[in-house]
């Protein structure tokens, strides 16, 4: 079976990567349209881009939820028309880069956003570029946008090569400012990347070196990183291991804890890397009792297992660090986060559903039913 490897046209990445690509910027289009979240504007990394295009006519859209929605594209797109822009370029954190690309997709394409959900969405895009100011979604490097259709609070999941930006500016001292909760919900999200990546059935050998290099880069790196935030040496290897495992994702996709994910921060309106971080070791144990041998190998090459365990003493092994982990972040449960167990427990069923129609669950080694998924939801009380 013949292995292909979607990445961004070109990424560049370093410290200073963004002054380094002033010209390419400068040239990217006529005059682009900057995305980015409200409050985003008035930080010093959105001021050195705009400093950096310098006469280059440019527009401006802020007005992005905290979960992006059809509505925001809607704007978005009515935005970049009405200014005359030819391009897109999007700035800061995983909302702010999946709704750069859902405007620039929209602008060319016929129909509502919402309605390409499920289908692979073809179109001469816009130029984009992506520029993130945190170290998790990994958007900078996937051809996924995920937006809450307004009225149904459903989160869908958008894909098609054609998302993949033009130009990916990774510079890790623009995540320095990232706060210790949204430095470890984010690298979290990262974590869950590279190991639903590694572990699903459309598990790619060309990605998976990438797999393997994110879990051992978020296992050194992220509790550093959650409690010395000025160490710049784990935000490089944080924004490397997001690129990495935004890179896998892309190209062998995710398995049951995304799939469980989009609901609980659809229904709870909790952030993403959170959903991601509460669900990962109970998902992992669920998929790794059912297919223990691809845990276990994983758990080899990152070095928690040796190759005389057992491959289900080495799937374990994995999962205990997962455990460990998430711990060490104070990772809370749903419980804590604030959300009342029986109003969580009575959306188990319709969150499953929903959990099953994204299509997540069944890149999943172990067959994944609907009681399964609410047992496990369950089981986060």
């Amino acid at each position: 079976m013949p292995y292909s490897l979607l990445t961004p046209g070109q990424t560049v990445f370093g410290a200073d990567a963004l002054e380094s690509c002033r010209e390419a910027l400068c040239s990217f289009g006529k005059k682009p349209l900057i995305v980015t979240s409200s409050g985003m504007d008035k930080m010093p990394a959105f001021t050195k881009l705009t400093a950096m295009l310098g006469d280059t006519p440019h527009a401006v859209f802020t007005d992005i939820p905290a979960e992006p929605d059809d509505a925001m594209v809607l704007a978005g797109t009515a935005a970049y028309r009405q200014a005359g822009c030819d391009c897109v370029i999007g700035i800061g954190g995983g909302s702010a880069l999946d709704s750069a690309k859902a405007i620039a997709a929209s602008s060319v394409l016929p129909n509502d956003i919402c309605s390409y959900a499920g289908q692979e969405i073809v179109a001469d895009v816009p130029p984009l570029a992506l520029i993130p100011t945190t170290a998790g979604t990994g958007s900078e490097a996937t051809k996924f946008i995920v937006i809450t259709q307004s009225g149904t609070n459903a989160k869908l999941l958008l894909k098609g090569d054609v998302l993949l930006p033009k130009l990916a500016i990774v510079d890790y001292t623009l995540t320095a400012s990232m706060p210790a909760k949204l430095t470890a919900y984010t690298g979290m999200d990262t974590l869950t990347h590279a190991v639903e990546a590694y572990t699903s059935k459309k598990a790619n050998p060309l990605c998976d070196p990438y797999a393997i290099d994110a879990v051992k880069r978020c296992f050194e790196s992220l509790p550093t990183a959650y409690h010395d935030g000025g160490s710049l040496k784990d935000r490089e290897s944080m924004a490397l291991a997001a690129f990495e495992a935004g890179v896998c994702i892309c190209n062998a996709s995710v398995t049951i804890v995304h799939g469980m994910s989009r609901p609980i921060g659809a229904k709870f309106h909790v952030p993403h890397g959170l959903s991601n971080a509460m669900l990962l070791a109970p998902c992992l144990a669920f998929a790794a009792e059912g297919a223990p041998e691809r845990f276990a190998r994983l758990s080899r090459a990152v070095g928690f297992a040796t190759d005389a365990q057992p491959d289900a003493e080495a799937a374990q092994a994995l999962i205990d660090k997962l455990k460990q982990i998430s711990k060490v972040l104070e990772i809370p449960t749903p419980g804590e986060y604030g959300i009342a167990k029986e109003d969580f427990l009575g959306m188990a069923g319709q969150m499953a559903a929903e959990a099953l129609q994204s299509g997540s669950p069944a890149n999943t080694l172990r067959p994944v039913t609907s009681a399964d998924i609410v047992s496990i939801y369950q089981s986060l009380y």
